[in-house]
């Protein structure tokens, strides 16, 4: 069993968010809107949590990339999600199906269902996300096709090649 503190040591509250009436907003990337379920604020920025929901019609742009961060699990709620990890290769996620994904591991994802819709929880909320060369072997980069492109740009992040979350 756990070991817990008393109640206020923590610096966690106790909170509610409810699906009836909730928002998805824009976020890390365009293909998809996500709805913070106040974790954030919740843990004074210690952990996020957020349903991620596809935005039907718009495909991935599989380029590698990393997350600074400690911990990120990911947990299909429905759809499917393909990634690809540089020490596991290619994995098809459906409903009910996780993968935590270790610090700094490059991966990217490949394809996801228009009704996709995934839990995330990383720690901590803000971490930076960088481009990456792709691993030996592997192509740089796909299109919607599946077909591999030259270019492993980030299409999301920042000119200097960074994005924050």
């Amino acid at each position: 069993m756990a070991a817990t503190r008393p109640r206020g040591e923590t610096g966690v509250r106790t909170t509610v968010s409810k699906a009836t009436g909730a928002t998805y907003d824009a976020g890390l990337r365009g293909f998809f809107a996500y709805r913070d379920l106040g974790a954030r604020e919740a843990t004074g920025g210690g952990h996020a949590a957020h349903i991620i929901r596809a935005v039907p019609g718009e495909g991935p742009k599989p380029a590698w990339h990393t997350h600074d961060l400690g911990f990120q699990l990911v947990l299909v709620l429905q759809g499917w999600v393909r990634f690809e990890y540089e020490d596991i290769g290619e994995v098809l996620l459906e409903r009910g199906d996780s993968v935590i994904q270790p610090p700094g591991v490059r991966h990217r994802e490949v394809a996801h269902s228009d009704d996709l819709e995934m839990l995330e929880v990383t720690s901590p909320a803000a971490f930076q996300t960088a481009e990456a060369e792709a691993p030996a072997g592997r192509a740089a980069r796909l299109d919607e096709a599946g077909s591999a492109v030259a270019s492993s740009a980030l299409a999301e992040a920042s000119p200097a090649g960074v994005a924050e979350r």
